[in-house]
């Protein structure tokens, strides 16, 4: 968008709108150059630059720990190693209290989704024009560098836990006690129609409340980057002010971005713990 004079609200605009792949009216596929055009592309359009940040992180992440892992030692441990360490011990300590079952999925499970959610809400915490402005230097026309506000990444991430759910309340209480714990609880043979309606619910909004809760916070943390980085077209005054909010909210959101990657992952260790149980 170089060259070209915006308002604040087409900066907002032009921030807040992903990188889309997908077949415009016309039968052709392309990228959307525009919101419109996005939307036009319907439900099978993707998100390019969600994709790219997410699987990129997921990459890296994995690539660190198993060198880590690789070249561990306990003669002289690396700063590395150290934290990987104490994070691994972190995470296990985090499973230990939450999971009273035993399962050997659930420690690697729980430091994916810690280190991976962090990963990616830590990319809030680039300057908001830095990446776009080097992607538009090569034609990329928009960019989102902030996987975890887009719904899209926090939905399919809740689902897949949701899935995990629904088959370990099939593996360890099979079908029938499955059923039952929706059809019977908490209020016995006499309140199934009530119980099925508080149970469902109960079950549906596990994902929903997964998904919603970290991209409501992340889609909040980046729109107040946006807006900070608007101040600094203000003068002089308003850019000085605006450089030390974004310093504070800077700090501050370190704490949010960790603590909503540890709630996605504790809710998702009670959830699992929760399908594990038998009730009788």
């Amino acid at each position: 968008m170089s060259g070209e004079v915006l308002t604040s609200a087409d900066y907002i605009s032009h921030h807040l709108q992903n990188l889309t792949f997908g077949q415009h009216p016309d039968g052709s596929w392309g990228i959307a150059h525009g919101a419109e055009a996005a939307s036009e592309m319907g439900f099978w359009a993707f998100h390019v630059d969600t994709l790219g940040f997410s699987i990129g992180l997921g990459v890296m992440f994995l690539y660190i720990f198993h060198r880590v892992a690789k070249q561990a030692t306990a003669d002289a441990p690396s700063g590395l190693q150290n934290f990987a360490e104490w994070v691994v011990e972190f995470i296990e300590d985090t499973v230990k209290g939450s999971f009273s079952g035993r399962n050997p999925l659930i420690a690697p499970l729980a430091f994916t989704i810690f280190i991976w959610i962090f990963l990616m809400n830590f990319m809030d915490l680039i300057a908001v024009d830095f990446l776009p402005h080097l992607a538009g230097m090569i034609g990329i026309p928009y960019l989102r560098v902030v996987p975890t506000a887009d719904p899209n990444a926090t939905l399919g991430m809740a689902f897949g836990v949701f899935f995990l759910i629904l088959y370990y309340s099939f593996k360890i209480k099979g079908p029938g006690g499955f059923f039952s714990e929706l059809a019977f609880q908490p209020f016995g043979k006499l309140g199934l129609p009530v119980n099925l309606l508080l149970e469902g619910v109960n079950l549906i909004a596990k994902p929903i409340s997964l998904a919603l809760r970290l991209f409501g916070n992340m889609y909040a943390g980046e729109m107040i980057f946006i807006l900070i980085a608007i101040m600094y077209s203000g003068g002089l005054v308003l850019g000085a002010f605006g450089g030390l909010l974004q310093i504070g909210w800077a700090i501050f959101h370190i704490l949010i971005i960790t603590l909503q990657a540890f709630i996605f992952m504790t809710l998702t260790i009670v959830y699992l713990d929760m399908a594990s149980q038998e009730h009788h």
